[in-house]
């Protein structure tokens, strides 16, 4: 499946979601990011946030597996949503 960078932020959106409903990683999350509620609901909106959400979660395989697994999409969405955030281009050391 090829993302824009709409539908890149609907995934992180719904990736955001999982993430807030669980009680084990969310404060990991708040932890690492210094994100409070209040960052965490106006960071919906924000496609830079979005995008270091799909990063954190992405730093553990396992994250991944129980984040697509409850989105019911394939374990490789995230990271091609997240290739068309802000900063997620692929990098070229050419």
């Amino acid at each position: 499946m090829s993302y824009t960078q709409e539908s890149a932020e609907v995934i992180a959106l719904q990736a955001l979601g999982w993430l807030a409903g669980d009680e084990e990683l969310l404060p990991v999350f708040q932890g690492s990011s210094g994100a409070s509620e209040a960052d965490l609901r106006a960071g919906a909106s924000d496609a830079v946030f979005l995008a270091s959400v799909l990063d954190f979660i992405m730093m553990d395989d396992a994250w991944v597996v129980r984040c697509c697994d409850h989105l019911k999409i394939e374990y490789a969405s995230l990271m091609m949503a997240r290739q068309c955030l802000p900063g997620g281009a692929q990098v070229n050391w050419t």
